[in-house]
């Protein structure tokens, strides 16, 4: 009354099915680890729990960031402190940027509409591209966007900082007043609503550069990847002249976007790139995959086999659905399209003859 065996002609015993809820290594019960491993794996994600996490995590982050004390005192000083410690690198090259692009207005206009709108239609657009193109690396490539912006909130809070446009005694231009556009939530009717002291980090470039690096790591084309770099390098630059960064808060986006690679690699084991293109779905059954086989597909063929069934079925199996004798180890696995096109008559007179059918009784 044990495991259900199978004699088969070569006297070998096939294997018995696990039972249900066992792992692949053991028949017991799925343990606590074992759990912690399938949470661990890539998977295929659900639309309507992507969209709805994503919402959720928008509005808290917006919340969250928005509900810091402002601490304009502090912030202004902190701005002062960055403006000279720049200076003292040589690099305080904002303001030369800022009136330069100010002086051309078609320019200036089309960078306040870049600043308001791509920093959300991108970010979208590429986890958009991930659920549908990259399932596998979706998961991972989504942990590192919200650790990254987790992190931020942190900064957010710690340590407050005036845009360059709200310094006091700068002679920096707040190209949205002066041009009467809306491309900032810090500007406009928005002032009452948003934060306008938290520059630092800029997630404008944290998350444009994991844009632009998922681009170069998963896309084909060279011309897609190129694109992907020059998306965070355009985001830099238009941050820095419309006045509403530094670079040393692109910096600082920089660090927070490293600490969401790091989450996502201590929790996946690999960078997503290095993670399968394509998982099964375990929460749905499972649906045969094909092979394609030379000669077996087309008008008048017979149905496909399974992936796989080779390595599951033994030489009787084998036999039985090339019609030829198990012994013969160089019986293809597969009839050719000639072979199937056959009709039943002359498919029955090319079966084996008797002696070459093995016995069906069992070697002592």
């Amino acid at each position: 009354m044990g495991d259900t065996t199978v004699k088969i002609p070569e006297g070998t015993t096939a294997t018995p099915t696990p039972p249900a809820g066992a792992t692949a290594d053991e028949s017991g019960p799925v343990s606590r680890t074992g759990r912690l491993r399938r949470m661990r794996s890539p998977r295929r994600p659900r639309i309507w729990f992507e969209i709805l996490l994503i919402a959720v995590s928008y509005w808290t982050y917006s919340l969250v960031r928005n509900a810091v004390p402002e601490q304009k005192t502090e912030a202004l000083k902190n701005a002062d402190w960055i403006w000279h410690a720049e200076r003292s690198l040589g690099l305080n090259f904002e303001e030369a940027v800022n009136h330069a692009v100010n002086s051309v207005t078609w320019l200036v206009v089309g960078m306040n509409y870049y600043y308001a709108t791509l920093h959300f239609i991108v970010t979208i657009a590429v986890l958009v591209w991930l659920y549908r193109s990259h399932p596998g690396r979706y998961a991972a490539s989504r942990l590192i966007l919200f650790a990254t912006t987790a992190v931020a909130l942190l900064g957010y809070y710690l340590y407050p900082l005036a845009p360059p446009r709200l310094m006091n005694g700068g002679n920096f231009i707040d190209t949205v007043q002066v041009h009467q556009t809306w491309g900032s939530m810090a500007s406009g009717n928005f002032k009452a609503v948003s934060n306008q002291y938290a520059a630092m980090p800029s997630m404008h470039i944290g998350w444009s550069l994991w844009c632009g690096l998922t681009i170069f790591a998963l896309a084909k084309a060279p011309w897609v990847r190129i694109l992907g770099l020059l998306y965070p390098t355009a985001t830099l630059i238009v941050i820095v002249a419309t006045a509403n960064h530094f670079w040393l808060d692109a910096v600082g986006g920089m660090v927070c976007l490293a600490f969401g690679f790091a989450v996502s690699y201590a929790w996946y084991r690999a960078l997503p790139h290095q993670l399968p293109r394509y998982v099964e779905d375990d929460r749905r059954p499972k649906r045969p995959r094909w092979l394609r086989r030379p000669g077996t597909w087309g008008r008048g063929a017979a149905s496909p086999e399974p992936a796989g069934q080779a390595a599951r079925t033994g030489p009787a199996e084998q036999a039985a659905s090339t019609g030829q004798p198990a012994g013969n180890r160089s019986a293809p696995f597969t009839r050719s399209a000639t072979a199937v096109r056959r009709s039943p008559r002359s498919t029955s007179r090319h079966r084996p003859s008797p002696r070459s059918t093995p016995s069906s009784q069992s070697a002592p």
